[in-house]
């Protein structure tokens, strides 16, 4: 009988194991397909981001430069602070650009090499003399020159979302020094290895397993630059392997000296305000005010400590341990020999000392940024100008912004002082611009010039008050049937409104003065004056008026506006005015000048452009009627101190809600609101509270008298407003010229009335 044969175990294991092995296979297979798929996309994403556009560059803007030109008004303290806000040091004969020395009234600078916007200049060293506060001569290279500039002082960015800040240096602009130190402190095998370093994993990994934790990640440099570059700081096993197989892929397309320059201008090593600092560029000079170029031994260390953590190393918030950390890497630097041991005992003897994070030349101005950003993206779009590292050069005078910056401070803080509770209560804004050219000198939102907030120069809507008053004489002047010297009748006003309501505005002093000259209407800011020649002139012609010294608010012609109850902005005031201050000639106010590619190809520039809207005679009529009102008017205070002539107009709005100041003098228009931003009523009037904010701000600044005007000549006027003929007795006006008769004799000027000394009253606190 046939025996059957026992199936063989041992093939039956093997066949059912074979299809777990099958899939074990299928699975390594598919995972090694989808990790060289992801090789591919990392590998293609490493190269897209290294070879292109590295990183986000925001615009950097920049102020005016600071032109010199014989007869030039500029002081020997806005000269040094102008220097010392660009980093420039006092060294003796000033040896290289960036550095200045003062031998009396001669200065030597050497300007450093710069890309204006229309067209890069060498490093000049120039010589100049300054005398009574003006520029007597201006010499380069022993030749005298007619105008030079210097280079314009940095003053802000337009950011990307993450506010990222860093000026590229190219790794031959970097000493070996500091790229010695930082490879012996951060990565001493960083030649040696393919972008990891298992040995730095290894002692990374005794230590995460002692601490319980993930403690140290012993990343290389590439590691760092690839976390900073392209990954986040995410602490997860997925994400370090990752970070390891990008890293190696970057060493394997690009050299170790492109390694380093990316990674010297990608590290972060601290924060400015909003701004993130970001690479050694920048750092050297928001840290020490000197280029990575100039960098001592000890600051070399003091800037690689600040890897480690840029925040607890920071030299000065926390300068013992800063300096403790850069005498290590010191140490480390001298046992590499990358420095002598004298050199390291010299260095580690010295203090560490950083420059003042609020200077100038490292602060914002976001008030004036602002203004500057709203007008570039009329042209550009906002993702450009965060992302394309352009330069912008812009209009803002540094030395006018700290001059209305110091006296906003000051004079604020004294009237607190006078009134209880109101500390911390009063706010301010300002424009200051350029007589000629509508250029914004300096731009004031809050009292607080750092603060990224409510712009009020810009955004805050208030009753001007008594700034309107100008425009009601002008439309009296225009009209051929007035002129300084006609009568005009101060006394009560009524005028019936809708329902019933009755317009009766009085006097500040709330008292009837009879009849005046016109001028004195002004001069003294009489409400019932000026009402009752606004509406024999005509509302519609006042209000036509506003529109054509520049204001695009709707104004509707109600008899409330002679007197001010309109509510603009200090920068649609200041436009205003601005066409008083130009003769008439109505121009918008503008922050920018030009703008260029990081290489300095230039993109745009932005000329003078407006129209003629009045006839130049008349401007300068009107503004005679201003000069009056800083004489001896309600603005008497400013020729007590400053030399005239000055052109003024206080204003206060119903209930001292907000104080107003307007004023011009050969140079500079400035506009100063004070108030409070719940609108409650202060005890101070324009005179008292915006005011002194004007005269301390001109008074530090320095200001230029007006020039005569031309088109006037002075006649004689009668009791009843008519010329008096050829004996020039009466009271002399200015009249224009081609108003008069010909045969009419030029009469000696003189004031219409004799300066008053200030009677003390009961008012005089507020002056």
């Amino acid at each position: 009988m046939a025996t059957r044969k026992k199936p063989s175990r041992t093939r039956n294991t093997h066949s059912a194991r074979r299809p777990w092995l099958t899939w074990l296979l299928r699975l390594a297979l598919v995972a090694a397909v989808l990790l060289l798929v992801w090789l591919v996309y990392l590998d293609a994403q490493v190269r897209e981001r290294f070879d292109g556009h590295k990183w986000t560059l925001p615009a950097k803007v920049y102020a005016r430069p600071l032109l010199l030109y014989p007869g030039q008004l500029l002081s020997p303290q806005q000269l040094r602070s102008e220097l010392e806000w660009a980093d420039y040091k006092a060294l003796r004969n000033a040896p290289k650009p960036g550095s200045y020395d003062r031998n009396g009234d001669e200065w030597t600078v050497y300007r450093r090499a710069f890309p204006f916007w229309d067209g890069r200049e060498p490093a000049r060293r120039l010589t100049l003399r300054l005398r009574d506060n003006r520029v007597l001569n201006v010499h380069d290279g022993g030749r005298e020159v007619s105008l030079v500039r210097l280079e314009p002082q940095y003053i802000g960015g337009i950011f990307p979302a993450h506010n990222e800040d860093r000026e590229l240096v190219r790794l031959d602009q970097v000493p070996p020094a500091l790229v010695a130190a930082l490879v012996v402190t951060e990565d001493k095998a960083f030649f040696d290895h393919w972008g990891i370093s298992f040995r730095g994993i290894a002692r990374a990994m005794v230590a995460n397993i002692r601490a319980g934790g993930f403690v140290q990640g012993g990343s290389t440099l590439t590691q760092q630059l690839v976390k900073n570059f392209f990954l986040n700081s995410e602490r997860t096993l997925a994400r370090k392997a990752q970070e390891a197989l990008m890293s190696l892929l970057l060493e394997l397309h690009y050299s170790k000296e492109e390694i380093l320059q990316a990674y010297l201008n990608e590290v972060y090593l601290g924060q400015a305000g909003r701004r993130a600092i970001h690479g050694f560029g920048l750092a050297a000079r928001f840290y020490f005010g000197k280029s990575v170029q100039e960098l001592d031994n000890g600051e070399i260390a003091t800037l690689v400590g600040l890897v480690k953590g840029a925040s607890f190393y920071n030299p000065r918030r926390n300068p013992e341990r800063a300096k403790e950390r850069r005498d290590l890497i010191l140490g480390l630097m001298a046992e590499n020999d990358i420095i002598s041991d004298r050199q390291r005992i010299v260095a580690q003897g010295k203090p560490l000392i950083t420059a003042n994070a609020r200077r100038a030349g490292q602060r914002e101005y976001p008030a004036f940024l602002e203004l500057a950003r709203a007008q570039l993206q009329r042209d550009y779009r906002l993702e450009d100008l965060q992302t394309e590292g352009l330069h912008i050069f812009t209009t803002l005078d540094p030395w006018l912004q700290h001059a209305v910056e110091e006296a906003a401070a000051t004079q604020l803080e004294r009237l607190e002082s006078r009134a209880a509770g109101l500390k911390d209560q009063l706010e301010t804004a300002a424009v200051i611009t350029s007589v000629d050219g509508g250029e914004v000198r300096a731009l004031l939102g809050s009292r607080k010039p750092e603060f990224f907030g409510f712009n009020r120069a810009l955004a805050a809507k208030r009753a001007i008050g008594s700034l309107a008053k100008p425009v009601v004489y002008l439309t009296a002047l225009q009209s051929g049937r007035y002129h300084w010297g006609t009568p005009v009748d101060d006394k009560g006003v009524t005028v019936s409104g809708p329902g019933g309501q009755l317009w009766q505005p009085q006097n500040y002093d709330h008292r009837s003065h009879g009849v005046i000259p016109m001028l004195d209407g002004l001069v003294h800011s009489y409400n019932q004056a000026t009402a009752r020649l606004g509406m024999t002139v005509g509302l519609g012609k006042v209000a036509d008026n506003f529109n054509k010294l520049g204001l695009t608010a709707d104004i509707p012609p109600y008899p409330s506006i002679l007197l001010g109850a309109i509510s603009l902005s200090p920068f649609e005031v200041a436009g205003m005015y601005q066409t008083i201050a130009s003769q008439g000639f109505v121009m918008p106010l503008r922050a920018i000048e030009a703008v260029t590619t990081a290489q300095g190809e230039t993109l745009s520039s932005y000329a003078l452009r407006g129209e003629q809207n009045f006839d130049p005679a008349m401007m300068q009529w009107l503004r005679y009627g201003l000069e009056q009102v800083a004489e001896r008017g309600t603005a008497r205070r400013l020729t007590q101190q400053l030399t005239g002539p000055l052109a003024a107009k206080t204003g206060t709005s119903d209930d001292q809600r907000d104080a107003w100041f307007a004023g011009f003098d050969n140079r500079h228009l400035g506009v100063i609101w004070v108030g409070r931003d719940d609108n409650e009523p202060m005890p101070f009037a324009g005179s008292s509270a915006a005011l002194p904010v004007w005269l301390e701000t001109f008074r530090l600044a320095g200001s230029e008298p007006l020039p005569p005007a031309t088109a006037l000549k002075m006649a004689a006027v009668d009791d009843r407003g008519q010329l008096a003929g050829s004996g020039c007795r009466g009271t002399l006006y200015p009249f224009i010229s081609s108003r008069l008769p010909d045969n009419l004799p030029e009469c000696a000027a003189e004031p219409t009335e004799a300066p008053q000394k200030e009677k003390k009253s009961w008012l005089d606190w507020l002056f």
